[in-house]
């Protein structure tokens, strides 16, 4: 029901939006000279904030038409390597590039936001990576006649994609796939699986929930199970192809997000709306650039995200060696010859200090010269994958990690 109202709110407001959109594009017209004005420029300011506040965000698309190698500009050119009805594996072709150099699995999240969240990983493994990511499609956007997808047929897909790039591949995790992924590699290394990957990084992951619990964990333990399954699931309403399907939908994780940091983005579009009067392009393209991107939202199906959240945020089986793939216990501690790095963020309000480094208790048999642990200052969980650290203090780190540590063919 709450889905349907969405949707007919979002239909209601179509005419104010056309109306904003056409006192915007008035105001800002070169012939008319009242956009010149003070009173026309907060006008049109207050028209594009309006229309920026309730437009529909599409998924972005990934914006990285090229790359540097060497000194040299080189054209990148994206490609589906393997796909099922809920996953795409995108790789990143790069024309010309130098053979040799590594290959990087992305395990983006499935936790509301589109793969194009990591953009910012992907630029900066760009110019010496063979660079591949999962990019999860919108469960709304799948037909019920495609069957469900839960937290078991994530690892398998993992799996799947981690096989699909070939030999020697460095997976790296970024938040919500970490339990998954580790489930996916311990399996392959029980195993043996000639393709199991040279490293794993983990990078603000819930391995163990338990430990320094955040707002988020708090409220997953703290609400029975039932309160999840009577009020974060909804049906998709027509004419999504997806409609009559179960999910949890993305503008309600969007809505938990937001009100997390409530004032902060408050004080953002105040801000992007006194740039606007002000005329600073730099500013409001910023702000423009972040919030598409933060904005653009996709739905989860029912039956993943109960089972994560029962199984990786209130029972913690991973960490109590109960977790469960289709019959067979996940055990970390049979991964011996894969390397294993954990990236944390001082400031990180979703994934709190030692959640990810539990990683490294679990995998208990791996030698320790091929592990690593970094906590980075000042960074939250955003800056963990994406921005100025990333690129200069957190990503040389792992390039290393992966060069001297990662498991020998």
């Amino acid at each position: 029901m709450l889905y349907s109202m969405i949707e007919i709110s979002r239909l209601a407001i179509t005419p104010w939006r056309a109306a904003a959109n056409a006192t915007r594009r008035t105001l800002r017209a070169p012939w008319n000279p009242v956009g010149d004005t003070l009173a026309g420029r907060t006008t049109a300011a207050a028209a594009d904030l309006f229309e920026s506040m309730t437009r529909r965000y599409g998924k972005p698309g990934w914006a990285l038409p090229t790359t540097e190698i060497d000194g040299k500009t080189v054209e990148v050119t994206t490609e589906t390597v393997w796909s099922s009805p809920f996953c795409n594996l995108v790789h990143f072709r790069r024309e010309n590039a130098p053979s040799g150099q590594p290959k990087v699995l992305l395990v983006a999240p499935m936790s509301g936001h589109h793969a194009t969240l990591l953009r910012g990983t992907v630029k900066t493994f760009l110019p010496d990576s063979e660079v591949y990511i999962t990019d999860w499609i919108d469960a709304s956007m799948v037909p019920i006649t495609d069957g469900r997808f839960d937290l078991n047929d994530f690892v398998d897909h993992v799996a799947d994609m981690i096989r699909a790039t070939g030999e020697r591949v460095h997976v790296v995790a970024v938040c919500q796939p970490g339990p998954p992924t580790l489930a996916a590699i311990a399996m392959m290394a029980e195993d043996e699986d000639p393709l199991r990957p040279a490293s794993m990084t983990f990078m603000g992951s819930p391995i163990d929930a338990r430990l320094s619990p955040t707002v988020p964990n708090k409220l997953a333990e703290e609400k029975p199970f039932e309160w999840f399954e009577n009020n974060a699931i909804h049906t998709v309403p027509t004419p999504y192809p997806g409609a009559m399907r179960r999910v949890y939908p993305g503008f309600l994780q969007l809505s938990g997000f937001m009100q997390m940091n409530w004032e902060r983005h408050v004080d953002a579009h105040w801000q992007f709306f006194n740039h606007l009067v002000q005329e600073d392009g730099d500013s409001t393209d910023k702000h423009r650039q972040f919030y598409d991107e933060y904005l653009s939202v996709m739905d989860l199906t029912e039956e993943f995200y109960l089972q994560t959240i029962r199984e990786i945020f209130q029972e913690h089986k991973l960490p109590r060696g109960e977790f469960g793939h289709r019959g067979r216990i996940i055990d970390p501690s049979k991964i011996t010859d894969i390397a294993l790095m954990t990236v944390e963020g001082e400031n990180d309000d979703i994934s709190g200090i030692g959640q990810t480094q539990a990683a490294h208790d679990l995998c208990a048999n791996i030698p320790e010269d091929i592990r690593l642990d970094w906590v980075q200052p000042k960074v939250g969980h955003y800056g963990v994958f994406n921005g100025s650290r990333f690129e200069n203090e957190i990503a040389p780190r792992m390039k290393r990690f992966m060069k001297d540590k990662g498991r020998k063919a």
